[in-house]
């Protein structure tokens, strides 16, 4: 690693002062705060800090922090790896996480959607993996097809490599201006923001038992994927024609998606999937994420869901009925402000089991699903509603974001 200037380095040590403090006074983990006080001292702190290393960025509206984890697993058998293991994925938690493991020659960041451009273009990053993009926070962010024209820009521009989802058509039209690109069929379960044609506004013709799509009107359609995560079973084939079995403790289709992309990406560092396997099966949880705790006498387990895809795939891992369920969503500035996006989620598939609801928005959650016909029953916050159900069970818990880190927070942030 090259010898960074002396301002940044003392930019960086005074914000690995800051994140410390933040977590020895109970504040926070320090990821954003420290990333913050290094670049108010260097503004171009993100830059050197990310030089000379084989950087990887991971950007998505779902499955960012998990495919993070999972890649960071797998470059691992290659060296030290810096990464922003708790989702802070702007670039203050950037600077933290580099900053943090200022010797690491390899970096994987999760980088929030809306500022992927100002990432790669700031970094200089060797491979960005995207996995898919829906609608979330309609009131922060742009609408997906402008998020998916940046990209598209922002690829234009650099000599990067793309390992993306060949099965989300707007991932596929903004990474195909990329000067190279591995295609991986990784699914897409949720589909309601991609039936129009990005290119000519044409319908997309698809199939519900097939993950291939083309547009009606020109010729924009599915590219051939490389690699390809069969459908229904926990396979995932390699450019060669090999099958290798995932096997990973983290449950759920939109796990196995996760995991085929974190293969393509160590293939793309000389790694290949017989030497990482391994490495990805060893991961269990993600930032609290699929963690059971135990709280008097019950097992709960934490699933975190901030849109409509999200749920859909939580509700995916859920144990089977009459296991109860516990639903806390928030509205807050990480959450968005809006709640409306409830109205898009198909709460029916929660019917015969036990429903909590809790949270800062407990009462927009409530006439949803009274409208959707689920019984259920209001709480004050998850020891209430736990404290209403049977002793010495399971108990789901879904979340949304500032609603999860203040359980995790009150369970000891588990990880």
């Amino acid at each position: 690693m090259t010898q960074l200037p002396l301002r940044a380095q003392l930019a960086a040590a005074l914000g690995r002062t800051a994140a410390a403090l933040s977590r020895a006074t109970g504040r926070g983990d320090g990821s954003v705060i420290g990333g913050r006080i290094g670049l108010v001292f260097e503004p171009d702190l993100l830059r050197q800090l990310a030089a000379d290393r084989k950087l990887v960025l991971v950007s998505a509206t779902n499955g960012k922090t998990t495919t993070t984890r999972l890649i960071t697993s797998a470059l691992a058998e290659l060296g030290g790896v810096a990464t922003n293991a708790f989702g802070a994925n702007m670039p203050a938690g950037h600077v933290s996480a580099l900053a943090e493991d200022a010797e690491a020659p390899y970096a994987v960041l999760e980088v929030d959607e809306k500022y992927l451009p100002e990432v790669l273009n700031t970094t200089g990053a060797s491979v960005v993996c995207l996995l898919n993009l829906s609608r979330d926070q309609m009131d922060r962010a742009a609408e997906i097809w402008l998020l998916a024209q940046k990209w598209r820009n922002a690829f234009a521009e650099v000599r990067t490599h793309v390992i993306a989802n060949a099965d989300d058509p707007l991932v596929t039209w903004a990474a195909s201006t990329a000067s190279s690109v591995t295609w991986v069929a990784a699914g897409q379960r949720w589909r309601d923001d991609s039936w129009c044609c990005p290119v000519c506004g044409g319908p997309l013709d698809r199939r519900d038992d097939d993950a291939d799509w083309a547009c009606r009107e020109c010729t924009f359609r599915r590219p051939e994927p490389t690699w390809v995560l069969m459908e229904d079973h926990d396979l995932v084939v390699d450019p060669r024609g090999a099958r290798w079995a995932l096997e990973l403790r983290l449950p759920g289709r939109a796990n196995q998606a996760n995991g085929a992309i974190a293969l393509a990406t160590a293939e793309a560092f000389g790694l290949p999937p017989a030497r990482v396997l391994g490495r990805l099966r060893d991961v269990r949880s993600v930032a609290g994420r699929y963690t059971s705790v135990e709280r008097d006498n019950r097992e709960i387990r934490l699933l975190l869901a901030k849109n409509p895809a999200g749920w859909l795939e939580a509700f995916g891992v859920l144990d089977p009925p009459p296991v109860p369920v516990i639903l806390a969503v928030n509205a807050q500035g990480p959450d968005g402000r809006d709640t409306s996006w409830l109205w898009d989620v198909d709460y029916r598939v929660l019917r015969g089991r036990p429903v909590r609801v809790t949270g800062e928005r407990r009462l927009d959650l409530a006439l949803r699903l009274d409208i959707a016909g689920v019984p259920f029953e209001l709480a004050r916050d998850v020891d209430d509603a736990a404290a209403t159900l049977p002793v010495g069970g399971k108990v789901d818990v879904i979340a949304n974001y500032t609603a999860f880190q203040q359980i995790r927070a009150e369970f000891g942030r588990a990880v």
